[in-house]
């Protein structure tokens, strides 16, 4: 097992051909004791022991969590690191409900004496999060809300002040597609695309529904994955029990959309049309929704691991870096191959091994940073990111005391790379500081090559996103040193073909953690100068997650309000 090759590593005013003290991103090196402890020998023991099969696959609830969580607190325990939580314990207790619907229940839209029924998984998927027997919609009447989307750095409201409470809303999936590419994503999908805000929109404006149009081709998928979503699904249990959301969620194909707007009388594709303009207004569709849910209910207490090192600053300690992983898999499932344990040896046994091996390094640190460091190992990032959606709504320490998150899910197995692919490339300031210690070990940025399919919003980082927390998420480069081009995405197109979300995901014969040590140290050297830096990093203007973070830390008295 051996470390980076030092010779990688060149100082930044060479990378960069220039010398300047005011660099954006730059800032202390890491003191190399702490470095040296980052190999690839304590990663793959990490790694052996969290794809052990006595771990069962690391699910949610299990034994395997049991396990799995003793080890976590007990390596934290060992590298010396204060528990994260203030009760004095390592850990934040998450609240998970799992719920099914049962039977097959029928959705009715009716106007006046004409209906038409909906049947369920063919025609239309939905559920509840509300954690009751049951959830309803009862004549609710539909409103078409073009994207749903209310944008207000792009002057963009697709409501115009309708009251939609107890309504319905249809709404279009992805952001809208429009002729100048500069606002929203351009061909990057915002979060405003994302299906997750959609609904959050509903539960915002009090609407009793919401339902969304499937289409393949803005969606990303067939509706065969949304009829995934008919079977058990887990979500937070907050203290309302998810009352004040929605009462319904689902999706409804696209000639069920068709269809139901030919009954109001308008044309669908005429209606989209509209919808992809500033003067859109909302269309009441003048029909009725009728649906009820009957709910099979279980809950189960998970938890987040958290470690903490405290910052060396009197006064800045009280601002926090948090790096996080989720330490969750599939647990025992389907068998393929013969095989039923989904032991997730990639996905997310490295990342968790280097959550584990980044705490060992900052706790080498000679004097911890002027911030402090937060480790947080959450749970349940395969039910849907609620391990990080839980501690981002109920947060241990202050969101506008944080200064950043740095997210880890799959470091690279397969070797030392010239570049490093960054999720989001262009979103915050956090940026510039990985541009800068990738520089030093002679590597470029690469960003996403498949911006459109949202995948910033797909991992735990998002959630301290969403809540304004400037986050950040990098991946396995593609040029891989000495290896033929093409080498990084044969590999990325290997793994998802042959091992992702199945029992195949285990440590293989050919693993070279070398990649996964040089992010690490990248990732370290990021956090390092993160915690250093005089002022907080921020968003990039335009960004949808600026005006959150603006009026977050003005509100907490962080900064002064902008003089208009």
């Amino acid at each position: 097992m051996t470390r980076l090759a030092k010779s990688l590593i060149v100082p930044v005013c060479a990378a960069a051909m220039a010398c300047s003290s005011d660099l954006s991103g730059a800032g202390p090196a890491v003191p190399a004791a702490a470095l040296a402890t980052l190999d690839t020998a304590t990663l793959m023991n990490h790694i052996r022991v969290l794809a052990h099969d006595s771990l069962l696959g690391r699910a949610p609830g299990s034994l395997g969590e049991e396990r799995t969580v003793t080890y976590l607190e007990n390596q934290f325990r060992e590298i010396g690191l204060q528990p994260g939580n203030t009760d004095g314990t390592y850990i934040q207790k998450v609240p998970l409900v799992a719920i099914t619907v049962k039977g097959a229940p029928t959705l009715t839209f009716s106007k006046g004496g004409t209906t038409r029924l909906l049947n369920w998984r063919d025609d239309y998927v939905a559920w509840t999060k509300h954690v009751a027997p049951s959830a309803s919609l009862k004549n609710s009447e539909l409103v078409f809300v073009g994207y749903g989307t209310e944008a207000p750095e792009f002057t963009w409201d697709d409501y115009k002040g309708m009251d939609v409470a107890g309504k319905t809303l249809v709404m279009l999936v992805n952001d809208p597609p429009l002729a100048d590419t500069s606002q929203f994503g351009g061909s990057r999908m915002t979060y405003y695309g994302r299906w997750t805000y959609k609904y959050d929109q509903g539960a915002k404006r009090k609407a009793a529904g919401v339902l969304l149009i499937h289409e393949t081709g803005p969606a990303g998928y067939p509706f065969t994955v949304v009829q995934g979503r008919a079977s058990e699904q887990f979500d937070l249990v907050t203290p309302d029990k998810n009352m004040s959301l929605s009462d319904i969620e689902g999706w409804i194909t696209l000639d069920q959309a068709k269809s139901l707007f030919e009954m109001a009388g308008q044309n669908f594709d005429t209606l989209k049309t509209a919808a992809a303009t500033r003067e859109f207004a909302p269309v009441p569709l003048g029909v009725n929704a009728s649906v009820t849910l009957n709910n099979e209910l279980r809950t189960i207490d998970s938890r987040n691991v958290i470690a903490k090192l405290e910052g060396s600053d009197p006064v800045l300690k009280d601002e926090y870096v948090i790096y996080t992983a989720h330490w969750d898999h599939f647990g025992i499932g389907e068998k393929v191959n013969g095989d039923s344990i989904y032991n997730g040896a990639f996905d997310n046994g490295t990342g968790t091994a280097g959550l584990l091996a980044m705490a060992k390094a900052y706790a080498a640190l000679p004097t911890p940073p002027k911030r402090s460091i937060l480790f947080l190992d959450v749970t349940a990032e395969e039910q849907g990111l609620l391990g990080a959606a839980y501690y981002s709504v109920t947060p241990i320490f202050p969101l506008a005391k944080t200064a950043a998150n740095i997210n880890m899910d799959g470091l690279n197995q397969w070797g030392l790379t010239s570049d490093v692919t960054v999720i989001g490339l262009g979103n915050s300031e956090l940026d510039d500081y990985a541009r800068v210690a990738a520089a030093e070990q002679a590597r470029s940025l690469r960003p996403d090559a498949e911006p459109e399919k949202g995948f910033y919003y797909r991992s735990d980082h998002f959630n301290f996103a969403k809540q304004g927390v400037p986050a950040f998420y990098a991946e396995a480069g593609m040029d891989f040193i000495g290896k033929p081009a093409g080498y990084g995405k044969e590999k990325r197109d290997e793994y998802t073909s042959g091992y992702y979300h199945s029992p195949q995901d285990e440590i293989l014969p050919g693993w070279d953690l070398s990649g996964a040590v040089q992010d690490l140290e990248l990732f370290m050297t990021i956090g390092y100068r993160v915690a250093e830096a005089a002022k907080m990093p921020e968003w990039r203007p335009g960004n949808e997650f600026k005006a959150i973070r603006d009026k977050m830390l003005q509100s907490s008295g962080t900064v002064e309000p902008k003089k208009p």
